[in-house]
Parts: structure tokens; C-alpha cells; sequence
């Protein structure tokens, strides 16, 4: 029988910002945090009847050996960025965290991310089909053994590689090459996504990994009927450039130049040190200033892994612009934060909103929440501001 909770599964359930997502979950049951850092804790996105944290269960899949908790008492340890007593407070949502998590799948991953597999995971010889049909299994499993109405999926993984070729317009294109590894286009993040879609999940793309952003991919959406959001989570230097860009664009400053230089040091930075999949990566990052300013300026954007930076990501920004006469200007800023505290509220919030939008009867992808990434899927608009009047006008309109 089904009832109001909500399932949430997180692919990637025991990297850091999933484990930091459980930690914050468990202190808003307890009443131990204010909600800081949630949107949808402000007005008009209270009026929502949102599902309340309490009614949420968390289940997931990774690759990874170890405790589901290693990485959240890592953020202590390496980073001080969560309290012992938090971690405390969040052992028993681990326990029963953990007892859900099934092995993710490694097909089509990449090299880097294979590399952390256990020996278990990594054993297990699968081709694309069979990941689909064994992670549906593992969701259909979770949904009836928890008796949920609707289950949202959450790619918060390591960033993949981007397709070695092409991915087809249609999915009667791809359906056939799913029994061979070698010859389907799809990555894992893709697989997963085909996975929750015929499972009845809806899903979310946190990260900058391909998911359901082919048109192939959002045709089998559409045709299951689930919502999808994504992708790439916008927590720190191109937020800040999505409210910058406009700011010389209203003002008819002439953007020449702009670098952006970012280090960080935990696992998603490991992953990152390898070219490929840092590839997909900085495509996200780099894209939106054009489309803002009207025009390209000359840019770059380098992430760099530095081990003992841990969890806190520095990111220096230099912004060389023409004014009256043309002078040259430069701006520069520095962004210091720490990387999984600023995107876990983010998932808990486009959680809630994805399941809101899925109880009214929404399927496809979900426009109004570009705010929350920094490739939004089928939105043109990179300005934060005016994404983010998209948002507060779905929620106003769907408010009570």
C-alpha cells in the first residue's frame, strides 16, 4: 500500500554530497539545523505542501567499498565542515541508509571511475541491458518494499567522461546496440536514467555527466510519463557568474577576457584530474557567458585537484572589461566554499520540487528549475535571475 513518504535514491548514495545531503536530513528531522541553504524554505515555496522532511527514506546505489558514512566523518576530519555531534545524530539515518544500497554499475563509466570499484561491483559482468533491467529491479524493490507512491532518482555521482560518440536522435536507434558494451553510445549516468524511467522514478541530473539530456533520452521521459531535471548543480563560481554576466550586459560594459581558475581537493576533484572526464566539466562551466553577454568573450577555465584542500573549493576569478572611452577595467574575485554543504540542501530542494511537480501530473523536463544548474535542460536563459522568476512563478501559481 502506498503512503505520503517519499522515496529518494541516490545514485553515487556514499560520495560526499550524498552523505552530507543524509547528515543535513537527519538534523531537520531532529530539529537539530535551521534549514539554511534551502530555497524551498522561503515563501512562496512554503505554501507548496511540500513533502516534510520527516517523510522522506533514502535508499541508493555506488560502486565504492566502504561505510556509508566514511565520507560525512571524512568533511569532519579533513575538512571541519560537519560537527561530530551531527554526525552523531545521523548514524541511525546511515544504518538504515545502508541496509537499501545495492552495487551501481560500471559499464560505460570511464576508466577513472571504474578505478574506485569494489572487487564486487567490479566483477560483475554486465551489458548495458542488464545494468538497466537489474538497477530497475533494485528500484522497483525499493519502491514496493517501502510502499511508495513515487520514488525520485538523484545522479549525484563522480562526473563521466562524455560519450565516445554521439548518442542517437531516437531511442528505437539505441534500443538494439543495448546488448553490446562496444557498440552502444550510452554512459552510465544514461543507463541509470533508463533504468528509473522504466521503473516509473522520476530523476534528477546533479551532475555534469550526460543522464537524460539527449533528446533520445528525454523521449523515453516522455514516453513513461516521469518528470527529469538537470543538470550539473550550480553551487559556487558559475552562480556567481550567472548573476555577474548580467550585470555588465545591463550596464554596456564590454566583457573582454574572463578566467576562472578552480582547486578543490575532495573526490570529485580526484576524478577530475583525469582529462576526460574533466572535459564534460568544464563544457558545463564555461558556456553560459555568451549566451548572457550576447557575445563570446575570450575565456578559460581550469579545475586543478590539490589533495590537502579536502572538501573547500577556492575559485579566483579575473574579469577584464571596457568602459566609456575604452578603458580598460579588471575585476577579480575569489569564491571560498565548501563544495557538498552548498549542494546537499540543493538536492533535498529539488527533491521536494520534482515530487510536487510529479503529484500535479507533470512529466518531461521540468524548465522551471534551471536556477538549480548550470546546464538547465531545454532553457536558453542563463541569467540567475530571471531562472529564478521561473521558478517563483511555478511555485506561485501552484502555491495552495
Amino acid at each position: 500500500m502506498s503512503n505520503s513518504r517519499l522515496g529518494v535514491w541516490l545514485i553515487g548514495a556514499k560520495g560526499g554530497v550524498a552523505t552530507t545531503m543524509l547528515t543535513g536530513l537527519a538534523a531537520l528531522q531532529q530539529g537539530k539545523t535551521p534549514p539554511v541553504g534551502l530555497v524551498t524554505e522561503l515563501e512562496p515555496f512554503t505554501a507548496l505542501g511540500l513533502v516534510p522532511f520527516a517523510d522522506i527514506v533514502v535508499g541508493g546505489h555506488d560502486i565504492r567499498p566502504g561505510a556509508l558514512g566514511e565520507e560525512a566523518n571524512r568533511m569532519w576530519r579533513e575538512s571541519r565542515a560537519i560537527t561530530p555531534d551531527l554526525l552523531d545524530a545521523a548514524a541511525p539515518l546511515f544504518a538504515a541508509t545502508e541496509a537499501r544500497l545495492r552495487p551501481g554499475t560500471i559499464v560505460a563509466a570511464g576508466e577513472k571511475i571504474a578505478s574506485f570499484a569494489a572487487p564486487e561491483t567490479a566483477n560483475i559482468a554486465e551489458s548495458p541491458r542488464a545494468a538497466i533491467a537489474r538497477i530497475r529491479g533494485d528500484l522497483e524493490a525499493f519502491k514496493q518494499a517501502e510502499g511508495l507512491e513515487r520514488v525520485v532518482v538523484v545522479n549525484v555521482a563522480s562526473t563521466e567522461p562524455p560519450p565516445a560518440t554521439p548518442v542517437p536522435e531516437t531511442f528505437a536507434e539505441i534500443e538494439p546496440l543495448l546488448d553490446d558494451a562496444d557498440r552502444c553510445p550510452l554512459p552510465a549516468s544514461s543507463l541509470y536514467f533508463l533504468a528509473a524511467a522504466q521503473a516509473g522514478c522520476h530523476y534528477v541530473n546533479f551532475t555534469p555527466s550526460t543522464g537524460s539530456t539527449p533528446p533520445a533520452m528525454q523521449e523515453v521521459a516522455r514516453k513513461h510519463g516521469i518528470a527529469h531535471a538537470g543538470c550539473d548543480g550550480k553551487t559556487g563560481e558559475t552562480l556567481l557568474k550567472s548573476v555577474l554576466a548580467p550585470m555588465f550586459a545591463a550596464r554596456n560594459l564590454e566583457v573582454m577576457s574572463w578566467v576562472g581558475h578552480n582547486i578543490f581537493g575532495n573526490m570529485d576533484g580526484k576524478v577530475l584530474d583525469d582529462p576526460r572526464n574533466k572535459a564534460a566539466k568544464v563544457k558545463s562551466k564555461d558556456h553560459l557567458l555568451a549566451a548572457i553577454l550576447g557575445y563570446p568573450p575570450q575565456t578559460h577555465v581550469s579545475i586543478e585537484y590539490i589533495e590537502s584542500l579536502g572538501d573547500w573549493k577556492t575559485a579566483w576569478d579575473h574579469i577584464h572589461f571596457k568602459g566609456f572611452l575604452g578603458t580598460p577595467m579588471m575585476m577579480q574575485f575569489t569564491w571560498q566554499g565548501c563544495d557538498s554543504i552548498l549542494a546537499a540542501p540543493l538536492v533535498l530542494d529539488l527533491v521536494r520540487l520534482v515530487d510536487r511537480a510529479a503529484a500535479s501530473g507533470e512529466t518531461g523536463a521540468l524548465t522551471w528549475l534551471a536556477p538549480f544548474f548550470k546546464s538547465p535542460l531545454n532553457v536558453s536563459e542563463q541569467a540567475f535571475q530571471a531562472q529564478f522568476t521561473l521558478l517563483t512563478d511555478w511555485a506561485t501559481a501552484h502555491a495552495g
